[in-house]
Parts: structure tokens; C-alpha cells; sequence
């Protein structure tokens, strides 16, 4: 079984980043909410506990039970960690008298320390906590301070147990990823020995174990998640698996065509089902964006059943689930407050008895782009932008109509073909257009237009957990919008969105 390191999720918006640390490392790592932990068995090497935006001082509070833990494994206290560690077994932890946000240098350090070795005096450090720790248990001992933080790291005497009152996974921690290096590697003794091409090897074992000859159904939609899983199982099983891929009516400009000729050339298993009229027909009247998703989800569970039906004996669906998307379906106190309804997690409808093979679902997306890379799967396909499951209906803001589609095909085309020919593409991790509810005055010729507005989005990010806006040339940008109200009947104003997530959402729907 894979060596791993336990990660307690206490509730940070940092833990996943920790993990994404981790695995730069090949360590493999999995988050577990501090409510409910896995069983402990010998493949878990360390634990790392998270950071919280509770304070070990509140009243509901993460407790966490650590018994079979502390003592018995190396153990590393981030931030909410370090002062649980701290107060739980005899400190003292108080609301800071400054504030602890943001930069700070290591000001002192044990050059003995296991956890520290290789980090000069001066280190930056990232802090984050209203809380500091003001004494340390009896055996505790002090490994590195701050100007302002006396105890930034300790060690308790006698065991592999370590806190830390700064964030090493942040990339303003310069020597953050030394840090963890040292505990993985140094104290846990992980051997970094998972990689790309050892979880293909992995995988495609489990699943030739897991589904025998079992026939197995997928739903392709175009992205990453789902290609690189419909390659890592046709690796494993064959023509066992048959891939659908459903025109919803609402993708690209010409995608169902292009997308069903480079599958076919990849040598998958595939039928492609033009449903187009069919979706469209179903969102008819509908502007509600949560009930646009939950009828593209029905109408395609319908057409996906219609044609898995057809296939003898299919015991099983493989979905493209990946990390993030069975995180945040849960949250450290049980089920998230719902952003939005999400397309790869969740039960089946009950008339579809299918078993559900998950074999992606340990992957970050980048991840996921690097064993398709060792799949030998073409650039053009890895490289795509992340696309929404319900495709275009969420960026038409309002009801969806036949010639709403056009337009916003037509938009979204001549942006991301834009990109592609100024080469800027790469440097985007997702762009799209958004078609808005309301009209501008405008002028073209001699005439007076009230036409729609459409909005242009791109940002860069890894995961799509937080974004930011990317800073397209103004010249491009110019050149985009003189396009598409040249080209576009129907729009006659383009706006470019600047807002980063949090707070806003890279969809507007």
C-alpha cells in the first residue's frame, strides 16, 4: 500500500495548499476532516495538522484525539496545530497583543533542529493567527523566534513532535517547502517515491482487480478529468469501457465535432450523441442558474441512460472526480454550504444501477495534467481550459435561447481563438464570455442600436480554488472587442472583468 501523510483539516483555507506542498514532494498525502479520521494504518508515515479560523480558545473549537498519534508518529502543528499542541497539554495560548498577519523573518534558530535544517537565520516566514503562543508545556522546547513571536517553532523533547506558528506552504515562506522536505522526508522517512508513473502502474492494477471484465460506461465532456480518465482506463481494461460523449447544446463553437475526431484518433471506444435539441428544449423559460444546472444534469442523465442501456452487461460508470471536487463536497463540521451544485459528485439516480469507479479522485488538476502527459496524451487536449459541466448556459446570464447560444459561440470563439494567435493561451488557466441580461445603447454607422453587453473573463490560478484576473494587453483586449462587435450581430458592447476569487467566482452563474 502507498506510503502517505495524514493531513487534519481543522478548517484552513491553507490545508489543501499543504497538501499540494506535499505531493510536489512525492509524498503522497490525503486531507481528512479532524472529525473524522481514517484508521491508522502502518502506510501512514506523519501527521500534519492544519491551521483553523477558530481559536484554540473558543468554546467550539476543533478537539481533536490524538491518542493513537502523539508520541507514536512524527507529528507537525501548523498555526492552530502548534497552539492545540501547546495548550491542550499544559500552555498557554492568548490573543496576541500585536497583530500576526503577513510577513515576518526568523529572527532565531536551533541549529540542532531536525525540522529547521538547511533555514538560515532570517528566514521569511508567512503568519497568520490572532492568537500566540505565551508559555509552552513542561519538555517543549523553543526552536526558532520572530521579532514579535517568541515561540515560531518548537519540538517537544523525546518524540517527533513539532508546531509551527507561520504557514510553510505559502509561497511567501521562502524556505517553506524545506521545511516540509525535512519533516517528510528526514523525520517521516517517506521514500518519494510517488510519481506519475507509478500511480498509472498503481491504478491501472487496482482497476483491472476492481472491475475484471465487467463492462464499464464513462461520459466524456471534452476537459482534462474526464480524457485522462478514459485513457488510464482504456489502458487497464480496453474495449471494456465504452465512452459517450453528449452534445448538450450549449458547448463551443464547433466543439462536439472536434472533440469526437481527436477521441476517435486516440483509439477510445466512443459514441458520439447529438442531444443538442433536446437540452435546449428543456431549459426553455428557465433563468435560474441552479436550476439550469440541475436540468442539464437530468436531461443528461436521461440521454446517458438511454444510451448506456444499450450496451450488454455494463456493470459500472467511471467518472473524472478529481481532489478538490470530493473536498469541498465535505467540510470540517459534515456537509459544505452549497456554492453551487456540483456535476461529478454525488449519488446516482436510483433507476440507473450502475457501481461508480472513481479512479482520479486522489488528483489535484495539475496532477491529473501530468499523468495524462505520461499517458501520452497530446498537449492540445491537457493544455485546455477547464470548461463548466453545463457548458455555455451558466454564462448566459437569464433564459437560454437558440440564438442567445449563437451569439455567445460566436464571442467565446473569436476570444479564445484570439488568444491562441497571440499566444497567450498558456498563460491563462481559464477564459470565457459571459453573455448579460441587459442592453447598451450604441451606434454603428448612422443608426442607433440597443444591443446586448457580453463580459470577458480570464484568470490565472492552479486549481480553481482561488484566481486571480490576468492582465491581458490592452492592445489585445482592443483588438478582441473591435472583433466581436464587428463580427457578433447582436452585441454592441464587451466589458472585461477584473475581480479575482474570493470574493467573486470564476463562472458568473
Amino acid at each position: 500500500m502507498q506510503e502517505m501523510i495524514l493531513i487534519i483539516d481543522c478548517g484552513s483555507q491553507y490545508t489543501q495548499l499543504i497538501a499540494r506542498r506535499v505531493r510536489e514532494l512525492n509524498v503522497y498525502c490525503e486531507i481528512h476532516p479532524f472529525n473524522h479520521l481514517p484508521e491508522l494504518t502502518p502506510h501512514i508515515k506523519g501527521v500534519i495538522i492544519s491551521g483553523s479560523p477558530s481559536s484554540v480558545r473558543d468554546e467550539n473549537a476543533p478537539r481533536l484525539e490524538l491518542d493513537a498519534i502523539k508520541g507514536r508518529l512524527p507529528l507537525l502543528g501548523v498555526c492552530y496545530g502548534a497552539q492545540y499542541l501547546s495548550q491542550h497539554f499544559g500552555g498557554k495560548v492568548e490573543a496576541s497583543e500585536t497583530r500576526e498577519f503577513g510577513r515576518a523573518n526568523l529572527l532565531h534558530i536551533d541549529s540542532s533542529s531536525q525540522l529547521l535544517k538547511g533555514i538560515e537565520v532570517g528566514s521569511q516566514v508567512w503568519m497568520s493567527h490572532g492568537d500566540t503562543i505565551r508559555e509552552i508545556p513542561d519538555g517543549y522546547a523553543i526552536e526558532a523566534s520572530t521579532r514579535d513571536v517568541k515561540v515560531a517553532a518548537y519540538h517537544i523533547q523525546g518524540e517527533d513532535t513539532y508546531g509551527i506558528q507561520f504557514h510553510p506552504e505559502v509561497y511567501h515562506s521562502k524556505d517553506g517547502l524545506k521545511l516540509l522536505q525535512n519533516y517528510v522526508v528526514n523525520i517521516c522517512g517517506c521514500s518519494q517515491d510517488w510519481t506519475p508513473a507509478s500511480f498509472i502502474e498503481d491504478t491501472i492494477a487496482q482497476m483491472r482487480k476492481k472491475l475484471g471484465k465487467d463492462q464499464v460506461v464513462l461520459g466524456l465532456s471534452g476537459g482534462v478529468d474526464s480524457t485522462v480518465t478514459a485513457v488510464l482506463l482504456s489502458e487497464a481494461i480496453g474495449d471494456q469501457l465504452h465512452c459517450i460523449f453528449v452534445n448538450n447544446g450549449v458547448l463551443r463553437k464547433n466543439e462536439f465535432e472536434q472533440v469526437l475526431d481527436q477521441y476517435k484518433e486516440m483509439g477510445l471506444n466512443i459514441k458520439g450523441v447529438d442531444s443538442s435539441e433536446r437540452f435546449l428544449n428543456a431549459l426553455e423559460g428557465i433563468s435560474d442558474p441552479e436550476v439550469k444546472r440541475k436540468t442539464i444534469g437530468r436531461v443528461f442523465i436521461e440521454v446517458f441512460d438511454d444510451e448506456a442501456s444499450q450496451i450488454a452487461d455494463v456493470e459500472w460508470l467511471a467518472q473524472g472526480t478529481i481532489y478538490p471536487d470530493v473536498i469541498e463536497s465535505v467540510s470540517v463540521k459534515g456537509p459544505s454550504a452549497t456554492i453551487k451544485s456540483h456535476h461529478n459528485v454525488g449519488g446516482l439516480p436510483d433507476f440507473m444501477k450502475l457501481k461508480v469507479v472513481e479512479p482520479m479522485n486522489t488528483l489535484f488538476k495539475d496532477e491529473v495534467r501530468r499523468v495524462g502527459k505520461a499517458l501520452g496524451i497530446p498537449d492540445e487536449l491537457l493544455g485546455r481550459h477547464p470548461f463548466p459541466g453545463p457548458g455555455l448556459a451558466i454564462r448566459i446570464l437569464g433564459e437560454i435561447t437558440k440564438e442567445k447560444v449563437r451569439i455567445l459561440q460566436e464571442v467565446d470563439h473569436i476570444f479564445i481563438s484570439s488568444l491562441r494567435e497571440h499566444n497567450l493561451y498558456d498563460d491563462v488557466w481559464q477564459a470565457g464570455a459571459m453573455l448579460l441580461p441587459v442592453q447598451s445603447v450604441g451606434v454603428m454607422g448612422d443608426e442607433r442600436t440597443y444591443e446586448s453587453v457580453v463580459a470577458l473573463r480570464a484568470v490565472e490560478s492552479t486549481d480553481g480554488m482561488t484566481a486571480d484576473w490576468v492582465h491581458l494587453p490592452y492592445e489585445f483586449l482592443a483588438e478582441v472587442s473591435n472583433k466581436i462587435i464587428n463580427r457578433v450581430k447582436g452585441v454592441n458592447r464587451v466589458v472585461y472583468d477584473i475581480s479575482s476569487k474570493p470574493p467573486a467566482t470564476i463562472e458568473w452563474e
